[in-house]
């Protein structure tokens, strides 16, 4: 075996793409490594590199880089870079620079679709569930208080005045006219046991043949449960016109009987959660009776005498 020399091994260096040897030429910086051929021939510590024209100029050997010429280069590039300002970057094992992770504010509750209800929505459904109860409560006292109706009965009418006899309206027609003045006695009872009643009436009118003689109107008050009350409503007419209703009208100076009816709504009004709840009756009332010039006792009204409705 002969020594080749330093010529014939640059000269042999290009024409043997394939050699192992010209593997070195991939490291920048790669270990002094000796001859495997026995020759006394020692690669140089620092190679450069080969420019290569294309990607298909730059040698191929999968072959010759095996796991220590990975772990090695994985050595070189796991440290500190430093970049052009003199600050060093730190990057991960597989090379790659390390950055801050950014934490965003806030939660994702409200986009995570394993079907639980975000805050807002529970306060909503609280609310209409509240809503919901409050309004059932309200409509069960509602009808819990709707039996409870305020009773009247018309006990008597005491007549004070009552005068018929001829004369004129305001436009000078003559016509017959009527004055009348008495009081009307009632009697009101609450059965209710949960709320008093506020207890008002319409116009309460002595009709002589539709033409209303005598008027009168029952004063608000207020009445508390399980409770009766009398009441007493003054009813006034002077000089009411009857024009052709006075035909009917039949008087004498010894006296005569003139049928009237008694009409008036009585309305209650129960607050059984102020406001909110409260329940409202009415009943009208109608009373036919008779008035007599000669007599001037009260008129006792009879059970059949007036109807309740």
């Amino acid at each position: 075996m002969h020594t080749k020399s330093e010529s014939d091994l640059t000269s042999l260096a290009p024409s043997s793409p394939r050699s192992p040897k010209r593997s070195q030429a991939y490291y920048v910086q790669s270990p002094s490594r000796d001859s495997h051929d026995g020759g006394g021939y020692k690669s140089s510590s620092i190679q450069d590199t080969p420019v290569f024209n294309s990607p298909n100029e730059s040698p191929t050997h999968p072959s010759t880089f095996g796991p220590h010429s990975r772990t090695s280069s994985l050595s070189r590039f796991s440290g500190n870079l430093r970049k052009g300002n003199g600050r060093k970057e730190t990057v991960n094992e597989k090379g790659w620079p390390e950055c801050n992770v950014i934490e965003e504010e806030g939660s994702y509750d409200d986009l995570d679709g394993d079907g639980k209800l975000s805050t807002r929505c529970r306060v909503i459904l609280i609310f209409i569930g509240f809503v919901l109860f409050f309004t059932c409560l309200c409509l069960i006292l509602w009808g819990a208080a709707r039996p409870y109706k305020a009773d009247i009965v018309v006990k008597s009418l005491a007549v004070d005045d009552f005068y018929a006899g001829e004369g004129t309206d305001h436009s000078g027609v003559p016509t017959k006219m009527i004055t009348v003045n008495c009081t009307l006695l009632i009697n009101v009872y609450n059965p209710s046991g949960m709320f008093g009643i506020h207890v008002r009436s319409s116009p309460v009118n002595l009709v002589f043949s539709e033409i209303a003689v005598a008027t009168g109107e029952l004063n608000k008050y207020y009445q508390p449960r399980n409770s009766h009350r009398t009441r007493t409503v003054l009813l006034h007419g002077e000089k009411v016109p009857l024009y052709g209703a006075g035909a009917g009208l039949s008087l004498s100076s010894t006296g005569g009987s003139v049928p009237l009816t008694l009409n008036f709504d009585l309305i209650s009004r129960g607050y059984v959660m102020g406001q909110l709840v409260k329940v409202t009756h009415k009943k009208h009332v109608s009373c036919h009776l008779t008035i007599d010039s000669k007599k001037t006792k009260p008129i006792k009204f009879s059970k059949d005498s007036c109807t309740y409705e």
